[in-house]
């Protein structure tokens, strides 16, 4: 690959999650996470975090385009801290929030990474990342 090749995507704006209950889900990722939740009317309700978004749709209350066959609990996501993992852990506990696994050593995108997983409302398997250099 050349050096000085041209990146075509450089980042991530935001996904989807369609969900069941969009008052659980926001509620959770608010609460667990941190995440502001912003109410645009005739827009997606989003969850904000950093410099991105999540923006959920509820089951039947979908926004077009979507995806073909929108179904709760279907996500699979990383996300990536900046705190340490021990305070992502005790955040989880505090919130009753059940780890799934970790932490666990992975290798994202920008190398190696400590991860802990756990699942929201909808069973959506959320990964939560700190890289260690």
């Amino acid at each position: 690959m050349p050096e000085n090749k041209l990146e075509m995507i450089v980042g991530i704006d935001h996904f989807v999650l369609t969900v069941a209950s969009l008052e659980a889900t926001c509620a959770f990722y608010q609460r667990v996470l941190g995440f502001e939740r912003i109410d645009t009317p005739g827009r997606p309700t989003a969850l904000a975090f950093g410099n991105q978004k999540i923006n959920v749709h509820e089951v039947r209350r979908t926004f077009e385009p979507k995806a073909k066959v929108p179904t709760p609990g279907s996500g699979d996501f990383c996300l990536i801290t900046e705190r340490p993992l021990d305070e992502i852990r005790a955040r989880l506990d505090a919130n009753g929030v059940m780890l799934e696994l970790g932490p666990v050593e992975r290798i994202g995108a920008r190398g190696p990474m400590m991860s802990v997983y756990f699942r929201d409302p909808d069973d959506n398997l959320v990964e939560v990342s700190e890289y260690r250099y």
